[in-house]
């Protein structure tokens, strides 16, 4: 059974209460790119605005070694582009099933040799000790332990007619999402905007198949947008990418069989944190005054934060700088006196945690909800005994069955449709993807 979630048909009001806490129990780049949709907004209906989040200079006048990447990134970006023009014209022309297993094999193979060159070289800007050498062999261990789930998984998200890839959202490289959508086509579907994690570093739009296919079998669609990664950007280019892919979203998918009026948005990890940002960002631009905006936050029906937060040790360059790096961290923002008005227009935000998560630990979500409802804000987080950082996002849904947190995002997002909850009380258990013994020991050796 689901653990009571607040109502989320109106937003929040401008009194403040004690934040609610729920403890759970614990239980054992781009192939074929599409034409971008002309958007739907009236621009005569735009809302003026203020910039509240300058860019902070310190970023721009960092080492040398900071030049280097950012010129490895930008090098990279332009043969992401190249690649992305030809995977277009590919469209034009038909293709026999050979040519497109082909051409989907090369971008993976592109995908991989981009990731890996920014990783490296992030490595070496970080430097090679004992703590990065153990975590490095962690995770290969830990990939290795859950490679039969990602097997499965990637064969649904480079397979399945269900999913459209690389959606082009923006003008750059990184702009683009993933839909994952349901089978059956009757009825318009409620969709979640869902922003990946990755440590700010590593995140990439595929990260969220899993989410997707699993989501996409409740009857929801699942849109996963892609963002710039440090060092190809900082958080404000994160924000900005965010902002775009949930724009592109409010504007255009009911092209895609999507009820523009039940849209929520979603983020684990970092993309939670960058996710909390461009709401709040967002909010803020919608009570000043100077450019339009092209979506706003009473489109959005609820904010899911999955384990997010800000680690510290990323708050240099990542954030630009210590001193900005308040106007980067939704909790310290929203109690500036002068963003007050704008928390009045954010929708409900759920926070969901492990209580055993030391990556980024529990009480980020905690401490943001409390914040939240004291300054005026409908908050709730909601933890679950004994997870993990990873446990709720990888193992839970890779153990098949029915897992509580999961549960408990379905029941948010058809909290008013009585019909699709009837539809879920008797929905079949999800199949299990990797062995138990498998799974505990992806659970122990997990570096995150």
């Amino acid at each position: 059974m689901p653990s009571p979630i607040l109502p989320i048909s109106s937003h929040p009001s401008s009194s403040a209460s004690a934040a609610t806490t729920v403890v759970k129990a614990k239980i054992d780049a781009d192939p074929s790119a599409t034409i971008l949709i002309s958007s739907k907004f009236d621009p005569e209906k735009a809302i003026p605005i203020t910039p509240v989040l300058p860019r902070a200079s310190s970023y721009n006048s960092t080492s040398n070694v900071n030049n280097s990447i950012v010129s490895f990134a930008n090098n990279h970006q332009q043969r992401f582009l190249r690649t992305s023009s030809d995977s277009s014209l590919a469209l034009l022309a038909d293709e026999t099933p050979r040519q497109s297993i082909s051409r989907e094999v090369g971008h993976v193979a592109a995908e991989t040799f981009y990731l890996s060159g920014l990783c490296l070289k992030l490595l070496s800007y970080l430097g090679v000790g004992y703590r990065w050498i153990t975590r490095f062999l962690a995770l290969g261990c830990y990939a290795m332990l859950l490679m039969p789930g990602f097997i499965q998984v990637a064969f649904y998200y480079f397979f399945s007619r269900q999913v459209r890839r690389s959606i082009i959202y923006g003008e750059k490289p990184r702009n683009r999402l993933d839909l994952y959508l349901p089978k059956t086509s009757q009825g318009t579907k409620p969709v979640v905007a869902f922003i990946t994690g990755g440590a700010w570093i590593i995140g990439y739009k595929a990260w969220g198949s899993l989410l997707g296919q699993q989501l996409s079998e409740r009857d929801i669609i699942v849109a996963c947008i892609d963002y710039r990664n440090f060092p190809q950007g900082t958080i404000s280019d994160m924000v900005e990418d965010a902002s775009q892919g949930i724009s592109f979203i409010c504007n255009n998918i009911s092209e895609y069989g999507g009820d523009p009026n039940r849209i929520y948005l979603m983020g684990q990890s970092a993309g939670a944190h960058i996710a909390a940002c461009t709401l709040v960002n967002q909010a803020i631009k919608e009570t000043g005054e100077g450019d339009s905006v092209s979506w706003s936050v009473s489109q959005i029906k609820a904010y899911l934060g999955l384990s997010g937060g800000i680690v510290p040790a990323f708050s240099y360059s990542i954030m630009e700088g210590e001193d900005s790096l308040h106007q980067f961290s939704p909790e310290v923002l929203v109690q500036n006196s002068n963003v007050k008005p704008a928390v009045t227009l954010l929708p409900p935000v759920i926070l969901f945690h492990g209580t055993a998560d030391y990556s980024i630990p529990a009480d980020a979500s905690q401490n943001f909800a409390d914040t939240l409802r004291r300054v005026g804000g409908k908050a709730e987080s909601i933890l679950y005994d004994g997870k993990t950082h990873t446990d709720l996002f990888l193992q839970d849904p890779m153990r098949g069955g029915r897992d509580e947190m999961f549960e408990d995002v379905v029941a948010i997002i058809h909290g008013e449709d009585e019909a699709a909850l009837a539809k879920d009380a008797v929905a079949p258990p999800r199949r299990r993807l990797v062995p138990e013994f498998m799974l505990k020991l992806a659970h122990d050796v997990s570096p995150f």
